[in-house]
């Protein structure tokens, strides 16, 4: 059992602080444009833009592009400068150093560099050239973030060994999903309309991706918040990612409230909290219970904390605050106490108190 008030920050969290900021040396930036499949238009999107850019005066080049290539596609591409690949397909990552442009589109994301490269992978080709002060503009399809590719594959049956870790999306400075209507990325796809549309099935599999890819899409943008909350010293504000706190007592319906929290968690692909505020006199069997809920709290995939204090409310508010908690699942009895009477309901508190904040109360 951990007891604190506060828990300090995230080592692992801070570590991909500090590699974001060291890839943005000399005011480079890294624009990820995320499809939830193939044919949504990421590649078409990403090279518009670099036409654009080119268009306003920045210079850009092309280090690499996809092999197959729409009409639409071919037509952007005459109108920017290419680095041709080097061995196997790979980017000249030492031809583009030596260009130095401002601006470089590396497309395909997520693909593994041959055998004798400098780098295992193209994301790391990426991080050199933004330390070497360029931009880069890159695509990549859900399926091939690392930490997706299982849930992807349970919803569609495809798999791939050419991965890139989350954490170089949460590095990126910008990311833009490419969204488009489901029967239209199956068209794109090859699929063929029959007369009562493209299979109810198909379009569920890619609604599900849709969700996924807008999950991580708040994700990378929550961890954008922190990141600038946490360089320019201002005060905690909510993100856009969901963060669930219970809060258990003896007499809480806390299993009901962990169980509600973990299909949230997982619905959301959230963070789930569970604290406990420690109080005197409590008999062996609640200390046993609220044990015994810890132990479920952390089985459901929560951070579990006990928090001393001598006001369980101000102790919740504080510890949902610095974690920048969105919803609170918390219990209260339908019988009121003398306490309360005397006191006044803590449940009523809290919601005054966490105006900010969803308070969702299980009635016991």
């Amino acid at each position: 059992m951990r007891s604190s008030v506060l828990s300090r920050p995230n080592p692992e969290r801070l570590l991909k602080q500090i590699e974001a900021e060291e890839s943005k040396q000399g005011g480079a930036k890294l624009k990820i444009f995320l499809g939830y499949a193939s044919g949504v238009g990421k590649s078409y999107r990403m090279l518009d833009e670099a036409r654009r850019r080119q268009e306003r005066g920045e210079d850009v080049v092309i280090g690499a592009v996809q092999d197959k290539q729409s009409k639409d596609i071919q037509a952007l591409l005459q109108t920017l400068e290419q680095i041709p690949s080097g061995m196997d397909q790979a980017i000249d990552l030492d031809a583009i150093l030596r260009r130095a442009p401002q601006v470089c589109v590396i497309d395909p994301l997520a693909t593994r560099n041959p055998s004798g490269s400098r780098h295992a992978h193209r994301w790391q080709d990426i991080q050199t050239l933004l330390r070497n002060g360029i931009s880069v503009l890159s695509s990549v399809d859900l399926l091939y973030v690392e930490e997706y590719r299982e849930k992807v594959r349970a919803i569609t049956g495809r798999d791939t060994t050419e991965t890139i870790p989350k954490s170089f999306l949460l590095a990126a400075d910008d990311i833009v999903i490419v969204d488009v209507p489901t029967d239209l990325c199956l068209w794109r796809q090859g699929e063929k309309l029959t007369p009562t549309g493209i299979s109810n099935f198909q379009e569920r599999q890619l609604s599900e991706l849709r969700e996924l890819a807008l999950l991580l899409t708040a994700e990378v943008v929550d961890a954008q918040l922190e990141f600038y909350v946490q360089a320019h010293g201002v005060a905690p504000v909510f993100g856009a990612h969901e963060r669930f706190l219970i809060c258990m007592t003896p007499h809480s319906n806390a299993l009901t409230m962990l169980n509600s929290g973990e299909r949230n968690k997982e619905r959301f692909q959230g963070e789930l909290y569970a604290v406990y505020v420690c109080e005197s006199g409590q008999s062996k069997k609640e200390c046993a219970e609220i044990q015994g809920y810890l132990d479920a709290a952390k089985e459901a995939g929560a951070i579990a904390e006990v928090l001393e204090s001598d006001d369980p409310i101000a102790a919740i508010i504080a510890f949902a605050r610095a974690k920048r908690i969105t919803q609170i699942f918390i219990g209260h009895s339908l019988h009121n106490t003398w306490k309360q009477r005397l006191f006044g309901d803590p449940v009523l508190r809290l919601i005054r108190e966490c105006e900010d904040m969803d308070i969702r109360v299980f009635p016991r």
